[in-house]
């Protein structure tokens, strides 16, 4: 499993949106991003993340960044999520989990016994050059948007 470290250079990426578009990495050069990984739409944690970086996003854009969240799920599950929570930002589509796997949150995991491969909750500060300069992973929900907004504000 190949991680991104910090002080790389992330590599450019397009994925589906749910905006209807194909978004780039490199459209955002430039700006920081704030880039969190979720497991699912619609489950309590990533609603209740999701819903965290809504009510933060104007204090977010006022320090030159933009959100950006990815999940495995498809574009439709996408557009409700975002119509139910009132996301102001756009939710990336990886479906076959390439772009998770590149920052190493796609991983094994162990539920009620079970064990499946899935997305380990996860957020990534890329800087305006493109390079990633804060990691987070294996996030707890609670009081991780704040930690998010102290990394952008350095």
């Amino acid at each position: 499993m190949n991680e991104l470290n910090i002080g790389q250079e992330v590599p450019d990426f397009t994925l589906p949106a749910s905006n209807g578009q194909a978004i780039s990495l490199s459209q955002y050069r430039g700006q920081k991003i704030i880039l969190y990984f979720y497991p699912k739409n619609m489950t309590p944690g990533c609603t209740q993340e999701a819903c965290e970086f809504r009510d933060a996003h104007d204090q977010i854009t006022a320090r030159g960044a933009v959100v950006l969240g990815i999940s495995p799920d498809n574009l439709a599950s996408h557009a409700k999520f975002i119509a139910k929570n009132e996301l102001p930002f756009p939710l990336l589509s990886d479906e076959d989990h390439q772009v998770s796997e590149m920052f190493g949150v796609w991983q094994l995991k162990k539920l009620y016994g079970k064990e499946f491969m899935g997305i380990v909750r996860s957020t990534f500060l890329i800087d305006e050059q493109g390079v990633l300069v804060e990691a987070w992973r294996k996030v707890r929900v609670k009081g991780h948007v704040a930690t998010a907004l102290e990394g952008i504000s350095k």
